[in-house]
């Protein structure tokens, strides 16, 4: 069925534009109004389904949830095995994902002991570096997630890093690195590195590393929302959130693209769990808290993450691209709280009307 949306302002990437029509035909944003079916936005906001950059999948539920939020994309940071990755791409509806399946670890590391990660995750050296990506590939995994940690047992060393973001980049992929500590921020940008997902929780990032990360073209997903609820845990180590405010606020002033994800899980043992969907809304008002005005933080939950990882069908409102959208009752460039109040969500082009949130 094809849908006209009259009287919506559109948020085009840049600023909202007047009242406009945006048709909706099938999956995807069409010009041609002929023949629609017209539902009045009343003046309301329309937004590009929103995009968070850091999640981890358990299972059909959680896809409703990202989905009843707005949260058209998500952008899954380990999931396994393969055949449960397989389950949810492409759900009717339901909110679209990308996934590198599992992720690189070395042996007797803090992910080596997370419950049922496969046993083919830990990379035993530069040499098995390949082997690793290969399989990563022919499961279908869109980028390839690795883990640096301060070196020592239990992390992947410095060549081993190196080499399986060759083996990546020669395979056609991306590489996220996990980057929790400022020599592990180091190693993985030493390595290439072309996504650096959290922020040292040791110490804030200097204006070197800052620096390099802009100049190399990277970008950083610092998942405040989970640094926060660690630090607010009170675990060793992680308990001084200002130290990721203030790596995010640097990351920021040295024009890093900055990507907006939360880090959403619901894993046993995890001493945090964002909750999928609400908790992105959460991370967009602690990056402006950060120092990013409202119109950034909504570019680093849309345009920003679509672009930097090829998503070329989606990330802005525009004829040919994906029918994502989601409908809001106020203005988020003067007040990012505004994206909390949604009146309508479509995936694909599939409506859905969710309970707003105060």
């Amino acid at each position: 069925m094809k849908t006209a949306l009259t009287n919506a302002r559109v948020f085009d990437g840049r600023r909202l534009l007047g009242p406009a029509t945006v048709v909706i035909d099938g999956g995807v944003i069409a010009a041609d109004p002929g023949g629609a079916r017209e539902v009045d936005a009343g003046g309301a906001v329309l937004l590009p389904g929103l995009i968070d950059s850091h999640v981890h999948l358990h299972g059909p539920e959680n896809l409703r949830q990202l989905r009843d939020h707005g949260v058209t994309t998500a952008l899954d940071m380990a999931t396994w095995p393969p055949a449960l990755v397989d389950s949810l791409r492409a759900a009717p509806g339901l909110t679209d994902i990308r996934s590198p399946g599992t992720l690189a670890i070395a042996a007797g590391g803090l992910h080596s002991r997370m419950p049922g990660v496969p046993a083919d995750s830990v990379v035993t050296g530069p040499a098995d570096a390949e082997r690793f990506v290969a399989a990563r590939v022919a499961e279908g995994a869109d980028y390839i997630k690795i883990v640096a940690e301060r070196p020592g047992p239990g992390a992947l060393d410095q060549a081993t890093l190196d080499a399986l973001v060759t083996a990546a980049h020669a395979h056609g992929r991306l590489v996220v690195a996990h980057t929790a500590a400022s020599e592990a921020y180091a190693m993985a940008q030493r390595a290439g590195a072309d996504v650096l997902t959290h922020v040292p929780a040791d110490r804030p990032l200097d204006a070197a590393a800052t620096a390099r990360m802009r100049a190399a073209g990277r970008a950083a997903v610092p998942t405040l929302t989970m640094m926060e609820g660690l630090a607010a845990a009170g675990l060793p180590g992680l308990e001084h959130y200002d130290r990721a405010r203030a790596s995010t606020a640097a990351l920021h002033r040295a024009g890093v693209r900055v990507l907006a994800g939360t880090d959403s899980n619901a894993t046993p043992g995890v001493p945090f769990t964002p909750p999928h969907g609400s908790s992105l809304h959460h991370e967009l008002e602690l990056l402006v808290d950060a120092g990013l005005s409202p119109l950034e933080a909504l570019r680093a939950a849309t345009v920003l993450p679509a672009r930097h990882f090829g998503l070329t069908d989606r990330g802005t409102i525009r004829p040919g691209h994906r029918a994502d959208l989601l409908l809001i009752d106020g203005d988020p460039l003067t007040d990012i709280r505004a994206t909390r109040r949604i009146l309508r969500v479509w995936c694909a082009g599939t409506e859905h009307t969710p309970a707003a949130e105060a």
